[in-house]
């Protein structure tokens, strides 16, 4: 709930207001929706581009990592967040160009290879 100042007869009278809240009943649906999605792609990022070397030290830390059964942290890009999983590799796609991994607590996550920006 916002407040407003207003002069009013000589003196500043407070208004109450309930900002957007107040016009959404007059709002066609579709409107409320468009208003959302709007609201929702503000806060999404664009996808990093990553150069050449950057893949050749992901192979190196994969394959090190399915040598040596290291668990790894990997920070991917889906639909306009960055997120991060943390989990060994169990297996590796080369056709479909995507990664399969375990967490601790047995959860499966499959991975494009071209989603990952950074493995550490």
């Amino acid at each position: 709930m916002s407040h407003k100042m207003q002069w009013k007869s000589g003196c500043f009278e407070v208004i109450r207001d309930r900002g957007r809240i107040k016009w959404v009943s007059m709002m066609l649906p579709e409107h409320v929706k468009l208003l959302r999605e709007y609201n929702e792609g503000l806060d999404k990022v664009e996808k990093p581009v990553l150069d050449e070397q950057k893949y050749e030290e992901f192979n190196e830390i994969i394959c090190r990592a399915m040598e040596e059964n290291i668990t790894l942290q990997f920070t991917y890009y889906q639909k306009g967040e960055i997120k991060k999983f943390l989990g060994n590799i169990h297996y590796i796609d080369g056709l479909k160009g995507e990664l399969r991994i375990i967490s601790h607590a047995s959860e499966k996550c499959i991975l494009k290879l071209v989603n990952i920006i950074e493995i550490e």
